[in-house]
């Protein structure tokens, strides 16, 4: 999948779980998420080149980009913490997000929740996540711009992914509970 990025993507940044691969370190998620994320972590490390763990080292936090006289800016999180800080959709926060930055639309990802939402005479887009929902929903979410974000979802073949993650050479727990988050769109109990 690195390949494809590196040969298919114009604009990349790291989020959380490329810098924990990249530099080898916790990915800081959340309590149900982070024995998953050792783990596959681990395994992601293993199966990648050195060239390719550094070419994730090397993504940018934050990236700016004009597009048709619409300024964008990129990052995983948030301005202020573009690795780490988790702000909600609909959260007040945003505003003062966007005072970090100067854009017409902040793209954002780390929450993996679709919204677009006004902050001030911007606005937030997070197009949700294509490969662990939080949605509740289990097709892949992703966003197309056109004159202003459209959010879009498309379902894919479960099963065939299941079946991926039923042969990874992790605990048989990550691997249930790797499942049991595409199942149910990440409703983990």
């Amino acid at each position: 999948m690195v390949d494809f990025v590196r040969s298919h993507a114009t604009v990349v940044v790291r989020g959380n779980h490329d810098h924990a691969v990249g530099f080898n370190e916790d990915p800081r998620c959340s309590p149900p998420y982070r024995e998953m994320a050792k783990e596959t972590m681990q395994f992601t490390r293993s199966v990648l080149s050195r060239d390719q763990i550094e070419y994730l080292a090397s993504l940018p936090l934050v990236v700016e980009r004009i597009v048709e006289d619409t300024k964008f800016v990129l990052c995983h999180a948030a301005p202020s913490d573009p690795l780490y800080k988790y702000v909600p959709a609909n959260s007040l926060q945003w505003e003062q997000e966007m005072n970090l930055v100067s854009a017409d639309c902040l793209l954002v990802g780390h929450t993996h929740s679709p919204f677009v939402q006004p902050a001030g005479v911007s606005m937030v887009v997070n197009p949700g996540s294509l490969g662990q929902p939080k949605t509740g929903a289990t097709k892949a979410c992703y966003a197309v711009w056109e004159n202003g974000a459209v959010l879009r979802s498309a379902a894919y073949d479960l099963e065939r992914t299941l079946g991926k993650i039923d042969r990874m050479p992790v605990s048989v727990e990550v691997r249930e509970s790797l499942k049991a988050v595409l199942r149910t769109g990440g409703r983990l109990s």
